[in-house]
């Protein structure tokens, strides 16, 4: 069963606290009304407690999380562009009395190559273990023999 949605305040609040860490000075920016900063305290802690704003904080961290890490397909689609040569990069370059002007260029063939190592290393092309799979049980055989402890 899903909780009930949160109030236009409350997604105020976890927005707040998202980006500053801060419940109790979150609750107080986000409109609540309190006598003291320690009821204000108290009130931000019982309202990140209610199931409605758990959920929209947990679904708002979730949303931050996937614009701001790269996810696989993106790193190796970067990779790849790399590996390409389809990546330029700007460096600074001097064109008289103090100035400068950025321009583009290639990148180097280390750079290149270094991106084509790690797609390798992702697509296991440069190691020589192999992955066996065993199927059936061990045997252990204790064929040793005893020895006397005379």
């Amino acid at each position: 069963m899903k909780s009930a949605k949160p109030t236009q305040k409350q997604r105020v609040f976890v927005d707040l606290y998202i980006e500053t860490g801060n419940a109790t000075q979150s609750y107080i920016d986000a409109g609540y009304s309190a006598t003291t900063r320690s009821v204000a305290d108290g009130n931000a802690r019982k309202l990140l407690q209610k199931p409605a704003v758990k959920e929209y904080l947990e679904e708002r961290m979730a949303q931050k999380d996937g614009e701001r890490i790269a996810k696989q397909d993106e790193i190796l689609e970067f990779l790849t562009k790399v590996m390409r040569g389809q990546v330029d990069e700007e460096f600074p370059l001097g064109v008289g009395m103090g100035e400068q002007s950025l321009v583009k260029k290639e990148l180097d063939g280390k750079d290149r190559i270094k991106a084509a190592e790690l797609l390798g290393k992702r697509y296991m092309m440069w190691t020589d273990h192999k992955q066996v799979d065993v199927k059936g049980a061990v045997q252990i055989v204790d064929d040793i023999p005893k020895r006397n402890s005379t």
